[in-house]
């Protein structure tokens, strides 16, 4: 389990985190999401331990994470740019990763062959996708017990992202490993993790179950016989707009009550739209001023 507490990171004037209180718990893929420069990359720099905290804690089973070696050969972090030599190929990076990792090369050489990676040739002649599923291979076949991952999906076809998550899931069934991944691709996200936290402002804005959260989320389409008023709803709304005699907003609550409150309008129809991961975070940055 991680344990995050009270945590705070500042580059020189600009603070990043500020008190960043979160717990990921084991054998789960756990989502972290907000808009660029919200502090997605330092927080998994700091769980990696690659980056001193200015304040408070990061524990992993209980051990606090920096500068301990023993600890930190359980994790893996992929950064969202690895950095690779000149002359560095495939082979290289196996032998490089194999001194520090039970390397499964059989399970390697599965995704070799399905993105169709070649073993000898320069890493730097590969494009943007392929030198990315050539870091996804080695990370997943390295089958660490955390494995930390930054804008995991950047470059990946819908192909390759398919097997990347069938690898994921795998390596949490398989091996007990707890994921991190921050991604923009949260259609991806919604797909495989269980838990998710919302960064924004340094802090953690929202966080939970991703099913138990959407799961209290309703999106509504409403036609009245006059122009809707917010006040018309009285429940949380996280988004309203209205065009002519119809209001669409999504709103926090139970859906029964929210219902009664729309019935008892009289509406002329109304209609409920699914949400998902990526509506919720439009919601959020919406309400705080974004997105207009």
């Amino acid at each position: 389990m991680i344990q995050i507490e009270g945590l705070c990171k500042s580059y020189s004037t600009k603070r990043v985190l500020s008190g960043i209180d979160l717990t990921v718990k084991d054998r789960g893929i756990f989502g972290l999401i907000g808009i660029n420069g919200a502090g997605k990359s330092t927080l998994l720099r700091l769980l990696a331990g690659v980056l001193r905290a200015d304040a408070g804690s990061i524990r992993f089973d209980g051990a606090e994470i920096f500068e301990n070696a023993a600890k930190k050969r359980e994790l893996f972090l992929l950064p969202d740019d690895p950095y690779y030599a000149a002359d560095t190929t495939a082979e290289k990076l196996l032998s490089l990763y194999s001194a520090f990792y039970p390397l499964d090369r059989a399970r390697y050489e599965e995704f070799e062959t399905k993105f169709k990676l070649q073993r000898k040739a320069p890493v730097r002649s590969f494009s943007k996708g392929m030198k990315r599923q050539l870091f996804v291979a080695i990370a997943l076949a390295c089958r660490p017990k955390y494995l930390l991952l930054d804008e995991a999906f950047d470059g990946l076809d819908p192909l390759a992202r398919l097997e990347f998550k069938r690898g994921l899931i795998r390596l949490q069934e398989e091996a007990g490993s707890t994921v991190v991944i921050s991604s923009h691709s949260l259609r991806e996200l919604e797909d495989i993790c269980s838990e998710f936290a919302l960064l924004d402002g340094g802090t953690v804005a929202a966080a939970g179950d991703i099913r138990g959260t959407l799961d209290s989320i309703h999106k509504f389409q409403v036609a009245l016989g006059r122009e809707p008023r917010r006040e018309d709803f009285p429940f949380e709304l996280l988004s309203f707009e209205t065009e002519g005699r119809v209001a669409r907003f999504v709103a926090r609550g139970d859906r029964e009550e929210i219902v009664r409150a729309i019935e008892a309008l009289s509406p002329l129809f109304v209609e409920e739209v699914a949400v998902d991961l990526e509506e919720l975070f439009l919601c959020e940055v919406k309400a705080r001023g974004y997105l207009q």
